[in-house]
């Protein structure tokens, strides 16, 4: 199962105001265990970013001047992220403007690429209804350590809410585990076994069959004769 925690930072909160992406940043998990494989990227915008975004990512446009534009990182974008399940924290934020910036290229959207997207943000409002979902307050909850962020920033981010899902969904190891184990009696559960040794059968000795009667009759007698484990008594046959 391959996954990939993901985060943009933009120029502002609406592409379909035209505000871009100007940070990507990507962490690959396989089997739930991080891989150390990452994607970051910056990229230029070509407009100028809001003095709101600029005060949570700290990203300005003199940083971007000589970063490339979307249309030159689209190709490896696209590769590192193929096939995966994305997780992202709010998803249908980031995955709008990546659906838009691919759109613009007349290239295929997130849908049709990648493997479907987990909500951690609609994770959390669902398991903890009523309480704070930001990422930070995940953080809190969950121990993650998030001293180390000042600003918001997408490969950092993604480090972070990487942490965050799992703690979110720890005990589904279990679950994979026991998915994977061959089913009992299989070939593969018997070849896992190894030969087998001969099972010891033991028998009633003549006394114990004797005790056991004695009980059936008892239990006869007490019910009438309606005793489950006795066979029914015949009718006498006519002359």
């Amino acid at each position: 199962m391959r996954q990939i925690v993901l985060d943009t930072e933009t120029t502002g909160l609406d592409w379909r105001n035209g505000d871009r992406v100007i940070e990507i940043g990507c962490v690959e998990m396989v089997n739930r265990s991080l891989t150390g494989r990452h994607y970051h990227v910056y990229v230029n915008p070509g407009r100028g970013i809001d003095a709101e975004a600029v005060a949570v990512h700290g990203i300005t446009e003199e940083f971007l001047a000589d970063k490339p534009r979307f249309a030159d990182v689209a190709a490896e974008f696209e590769d590192f992220v193929r096939d995966a399940e994305l997780v992202i924290h709010n998803a249908s934020f980031d995955v709008g403007f990546l659906n838009h910036e691919l759109s613009l290229l007349g290239r295929s959207t997130l849908n049709s690429l990648c493997g479907g997207v987990i909500d951690t943000l609609k994770m959390a409002k669902e398991q903890n209804p009523g309480k704070k979902a930001s990422l930070d307050a995940l953080c809190e909850r969950y121990q993650v350590d998030n001293g180390h962020r000042t600003l918001h920033g997408a490969l950092l981010d993604a480090e972070i809410l990487a942490e965050v899902y799992l703690a979110m969904t720890r005990g589904q190891e279990s679950l994979i585990i026991a998915l994977e184990e061959p089913a009992p009696g299989s070939v593969e559960a018997e070849a896992a076994l190894g030969e087998r040794p001969a099972l010891a059968v033991l028998r009633a000795s003549e006394e114990e069959l004797a005790a056991h009667a004695v009980v059936l009759q008892d239990i006869a007698k007490a019910s009438k004769g309606a005793c489950l484990w006795l066979p029914p008594a015949e009718e006498p046959t006519a002359a």
